[in-house]
């Protein structure tokens, strides 16, 4: 069995304050995944992280500092490493690492978000276009694909609690679903809705509004993979508990 955590931490030093060290060592997850680090790799405190026995790949932003920024954690040795998807405009916010081992390809990505501004949402959209083409491209080798992270979008109705309220809010836009509608028709596969239909399940809240006390939120973090991958799915579910950042963990488990 291979357990893979996603989190969006909302900044990887401020998480460790709040037991991100202590969450990683309880679940021993063979590789987990963070977004939104906020730092350097040189920034984050080393007697404390990683835990033992783990390896690490950072892809922070190049351009403006504390923000955006993946990491990727593995007990496992990737084959191949790889941070970048060949355009300058998208990879310079480090926003992708790509970890490449026997059974599969993992794409750890941190998906714009598109509702500071107009070019904002226009750098999302092009974000969503460009990076999938660059997955096609990795499935034309041959390669089986996971992608992970925060994709900043919740696709159907039931992904979010209010619907109807956020028709013209950025993340739940029509313009931003149907990147979600092409990437399912090109066959990939969103794993937690192989598991659970239920409505209510969501892997962000508002701190402002304190709407996670509520349930008020939004599933905006996934594990997608190539339908070539379905087959070895063991199980997908959100850690909705687990405190420590404005999103929780999404877990997905693979048995080959």
């Amino acid at each position: 069995m291979i357990k893979i955590i996603s989190w969006n931490v909302n900044g990887i030093r401020a998480s460790l304050k709040k037991g991100l060290a202590d969450y990683v060592v309880r679940e021993q997850p063979h590789i987990f995944c963070v977004q939104e680090t906020k730092a350097e790799r040189e920034q984050v405190p080393t007697d404390i992280w990683p835990p033992p026995g783990y390896n690490d790949f950072y892809h922070s932003c190049s351009v403006r500092g504390g923000y955006s920024g993946v990491a990727t954690f593995s007990t496992i040795n990737p084959i191949h490493v790889n941070r970048n998807i060949g355009l300058e405009r998208f990879d310079q916010e480090g926003r992708v690492m790509q970890t490449d081992f026997e059974q599969f390809t993992l794409l750890n990505v941190y998906f714009p978000n598109g509702g500071a501004r107009d070019e904002r949402l226009l750098y999302k959209l092009d974000f969503y276009d460009a990076f999938f083409e660059y997955c096609e491209g990795l499935r034309s080798q041959g390669k089986r694909l996971i992608i992970c992270g925060d994709y900043n979008t919740a696709h159907h109705p039931i992904d979010l609690a209010r619907p109807n309220e956020n028709k013209k809010t950025s993340g739940f836009m029509d313009v931003e679903r149907v990147k979600l509608d092409h990437i399912q028709q090109l066959g990939y596969v969103d794993t937690f809705r192989i598991f659970n239909q239920e409505p209510g399940q969501y892997t962000w809240w508002d701190v402002k509004t304190r709407s996670r006390e509520r349930n008020i939120g939004w599933r905006i973090d996934y594990h997608w993979v190539t339908e070539d991958l379905v087959p070895f799915v063991h199980n997908a579910y959100h850690q909705a508990d687990q405190q420590g950042s404005d999103h929780c963990p999404v877990v997905l488990e693979l048995s080959f």
